[in-house]
């Protein structure tokens, strides 16, 4: 029976005397709640999956990540996410469109954590959040910041540093220059995604003490300091529970202990249970699978999936949307200052860069003729591969250019043969062209094989020889064994140019354009300079030169230790170094595919990973074991040199303040780290480090014969060590040295302080299901 228009009027004035039909509320800050109550269960269950990554689904740029799922009806626009750390990552070009849509490629993580500094940190964060808003997207997934637990981790150039505190400053800094710009960041993954060999199943098997005091310190501070809006959880599990389903990682310690009020999204395609990720407090699945939204349905209605967790979870992804641009119809340019942005790139890529050896060769002279050996020397390599890397960046500066804007000649003979070979073995390794996508390391260039009269010639006519070494990496793959060593190639032509120039009475520089750490031990004896230069992005030719010629008093720090080989460091009896079986590799898992070798018993370091180094990961072993090593962390060398004079401490209630002058006694302007490591009394319970790094502060730049004086806070219960039996962060009661320091093996000046006794208890979770073969000191 139908009821006419006119009817339904009569009605509702006779029954409501007047009364306003119910509008639908339209989602804003103050009425999240009502909003949800409105919300149908097929519309929950959709807004906590994602929307995809481009790869056939609809974006709103080509080359982005992914997006969350619309409501119109209830006000609730979609946003837009893309990677990475280096930059903005999306496709430069749209069809239909003849703009170009470039972002800023920046330096590699790795290179960003060896300038030691905050603020560029905080400024390069900046840029990104800028480039993000002003593309028209909302939240950008970075900063990665695991742990470099083994030097051969393929996404090692994305991570900042084997240290949790260097590693987690750096990162909060990073994350506060995102949103000053009101983009979102997503601290990533959430935790110990130590390795990418088969990185889907891996288990990392480790102790409480060694998860608290390294894998999730970093984060910690990230977490406190930067504030971040989201936190994506990783691929891997921990002590046998994949972390994305984990509620005691991610409710418990993060949300609880850490005060955490942001969105937790998973890797794209991680875990394997979606209801058990949503009562875990992993809000939002990406990039959503139909299967996942038909169990959340099912799990809905069966009671398995509450409806109050189904809320809290829609709740907190409807707090991050009405922060977001696209709620508040930003309207973006599609102009960000990208000339700016290539600045800081130069200038903050350069002073990540890490003089190592410098025996009177550097800084080169004005208009000096080099000749550049190597091949990476003429495809100098900006950045890193897998979604970490941009890879669409509108440019790379080559180091010939740079060299040549710095007022250096480039040997042209030497150049003209290079060319020629680079272009042979891009045809020969890519004869249907270089791929515009990659998530493994492209393949490298084998390295010319030349007579010694022929170097002996170069030498002659040249004033100074220039060696590159290469490394590529990344996403989906671990470095080999081999990758760290140099290739014979390679030391070939390290001997022979060292030979050729010496007999000339001429010097030679190495440079080391890698992803991470390589062995230097065997060969820096031969050479008279050695700059790591690391990845330092589209200005990458250019910082290089500004450190070559002087323009830029180098003021790197190593992140990472050097070894003197692979095999030396604790956590190398417990890595996939050598894994070339691609079965084994089972990395590619995030396109959905869940056959995660059932068929086997379980391999070590392939489907586990025993920590049984424990809290014993780079300095903290070679230090406290007094394993020697190439380049220890923290070091780097300058054109000038610094003294330190003045140091003192004080107490102020639970504080301790170092201060301490930083003189230049050279005659060059420059930049210093100072790096405040502190060693704690021993405990013969509970062993400890040798020393951990507590603060660190770099100066201005400081004129000859002046000086700086710099300030070092450390908080007493930032010196507790977990002690496992209690579940409790324990500072003992004695004697603490706070030392000074220009490398973890060079301490320039001691103080001490005592330190009363202080104990936090925290919840007892994540406790290893196994038993592990921990190391003691």
């Amino acid at each position: 029976m139908k009821i006419s228009n006119m009817m339904i009027c009569v009605v509702a004035l006779l029954c409501g005397h007047g009364a306003k039909a119910v509008s639908q509320p339209r989602l804003r800050s103050d009425n999240i709640e009502q909003v949800v109550k409105e919300m149908t269960l097929e519309e929950k269950c959709h807004l906590v999956l994602g929307c995809g990554m481009g790869f056939g689904r609809e974006v709103k740029f080509p080359g982005t990540a992914g997006s969350t799922y619309a409501i119109p009806r209830l006000g609730i626009p979609s946003t837009y996410c893309a990677d990475s750390n280096q930059g903005l990552r999306m496709s430069a070009h749209r069809d239909y469109d003849s703009r170009d849509y470039y972002c800023t490629d920046y330096m590699t993580s790795i290179a960003l954590a060896s300038t030691w500094d905050k603020q560029a940190a905080y400024l390069v964060g900046k840029g990104i959040g800028n480039e993000t808003k002003e593309y028209g997207l909302d939240w950008i997934l970075a900063p990665s910041m695991n742990l470099m637990r083994n030097v051969l981790c393929g996404r090692n150039h994305e991570y900042y540093s084997e240290d949790p505190y260097l590693s987690g400053t750096i990162a909060a800094y990073y994350v506060k220059g995102i949103q000053s710009e009101g983009t979102a960041a997503c601290v990533k993954h959430f935790a110990a995604n130590s390795q990418e060999t088969n990185r889907n199943a891996n288990d990392s098997r480790m102790s409480r003490r060694a998860l608290r005091e390294l894998y999730l310190r970093g984060f910690e501070l990230a977490v406190r300091l930067g504030n971040p809006w989201t936190v994506m959880t990783a691929y891997n599990s921990i002590n046998g529970r994949l972390t994305c389903e984990d509620g005691d990682l991610t409710e418990t310690i993060l949300r609880k202990e850490w005060g955490f009020d942001g969105l937790v999204v998973s890797d794209w395609n991680a875990g394997k249970d979606a209801t058990l990720s949503m009562l875990a407090g992993n809000d939002m699945l990406q990039p959503g699978q139909d299967r996942q939204f038909d169990k959340l349905m099912e799990d809905a209605k069966n009671g398995r999936l509450p409806m109050a967790v189904l809320d809290r979870n829609v709740e907190r992804i409807l707090r991050f949307v009405v922060r977001s641009h696209s709620f508040a119809n930003y309207p973006y340019s599609n102009e960000p200052n990208l000339k700016q942005h290539a600045v800081d790139d130069r200038v903050i890529g350069a002073e990540g860069m890490v003089l190592l050896e410098n025996k009177g060769a550097l800084p080169l002279a004005s208009g000096c003729q080099v000749a550049l050996f190597g091949s990476t020397g003429y495809e100098i390599i900006p950045g890193g591969t897998g979604f970490g890397g941009t890879m669409v960046g509108r440019y790379t500066v080559s180091l010939v250019e740079g060299l040549r804007n710095a007022g250096m000649t480039v040997y042209k003979p030497l150049l003209d043969q290079y060319r020629q070979h680079v272009a042979a073995e891009q045809k020969r390794l890519y004869p249907n062209g270089l791929p515009s996508f990659a998530l493994r390391p492209l393949n490298r260039a084998e390295e010319i094989v030349m007579t010694d009269l022929q170097v002996a010639e170069t030498a002659a006519n040249t004033d100074v020889g220039v060696v590159v070494i290469g490394r590529k990496s990344g996403e989906a793959a671990d470095r080999t064994r081999d990758e760290f060593n140099l290739y014979e190639k390679e030391l070939t032509m390290i001997r022979q140019v060292s030979e050729a120039y010496h007999e000339a009475g001429k010097k030679v520089v190495v440079l080391l354009n890698v992803c991470g750490p390589v062995e230097t031990a065997s060969w820096k004896s031969l050479v008279d300079g050695l700059l790591c230069t690391w990845q330092s992005g589209e200005q990458v030719g250019n910082s290089i030169a500004d450190i070559l010629s002087g323009k830029v008093n180098p003021s790197g720090r190593l992140p990472v230790t050097f070894q003197n080989k692979y095999g030396d460091a604790a956590s190398d009896r417990n890595f996939p170094a050598d894994v070339k079986d691609t079965k084994d590799l089972a990395t590619m898992y995030m396109w959905g595919n869940d056959k995660q070798n059932t068929d086997r018993e379980p391999k070590a370091n392939i489907d586990f990973t025993d920590y049984d180094e424990d809290i014993y990961v780079g300095y903290r072993y070679f230090d406290s074991f007094n394993k020697p090593v190439s380049y220890p962390f923290g070091y780097g060398l300058s054109y000038t040199t610094f003294a330190y004079e003045n140091a003192k401490i004080d107490r102020e209630g639970e504080k301790y303040i170092v201060t301490v002058d930083v003189v230049n006694m050279g005659d060059r302007a420059g930049r210093n780290v100072v790096e405040l490591f502190v060693a704690a009394p021993r405990n013969k319970r509970l062993g400890k480090p040798a020393k951990e790094l507590r603060n660190y502060t770099k100066t201005g730049l400081i004129q000859p014969g002046r000086r700086e004086t710099v300030k070092l806070e450390v908080e007493a219960r930032d010196l507790a060590s977990f002690n496992e039996k209690e579940s409790a962060w324990v500072v003992d009661a004695g004697v603490y040295h706070f030392l000074i320091a220009s490398s973890a093996n060079h301490i320039e000046k001691a103080l001490s302080a005592k330190v009363d006794g202080m104990k936090t208890k925290v919840n007892d979770v994540m406790k290893p299901t196994v038993k592990l073969n921990l190391l003691h000191r």
